[in-house]
């Protein structure tokens, strides 16, 4: 799988603690970020998924802390496609400011169908736009 995508966040004051430090789990918002910014490349905005009648969640997440970002600072999120399932995406996540690595991050979503939650199969052609 080689599908990627690199994307610029500024942190605001929002994303930080009381000591201007992005709190631990606004990490995963910008991974988010990333990861819709990597389908919508593909012509799957979050409306053209759910015109399918499908939503993709998150199953489970790895993440490693490496060093603080702070308020202000200009952040690259990248999302990699690294296994595709036929009812999942995994995806290997990076946030970088310049060359140092901030955070890491395995993510695993779920194709789920809109109404009843269950597992369902990513359609064909979306399946060929990841790969």
């Amino acid at each position: 799988m080689s599908a990627t995508i690199t994307v610029a966040v500024r942190v605001y004051i929002e994303d930080t603690d009381a000591g201007g430090i992005v709190y631990y789990v606004n990490y995963l918002k910008f991974m988010e970020r990333a990861r819709t910014e990597l389908l919508r490349s593909l012509g799957y905005a979050k409306t053209a998924i759910m015109d399918e009648k499908l939503m993709f969640v998150v199953h489970s997440t790895q993440i490693k802390y490496l060093s603080p970002a702070k308020l202000d600072e200009s952040l690259d999120v990248t999302a990699t496609v690294v296994q595709l399932g036929r009812t999942f995406i995994l995806f290997d996540q990076l946030v970088t400011r310049g060359d140092t690595r901030l955070c890491e991050g395995r993510v695993k979503v779920a194709c789920v169908e809109q109404g009843s939650l269950r597992p369902s199969r990513i359609p064909q052609h979306m399946q060929e736009a990841l790969a």
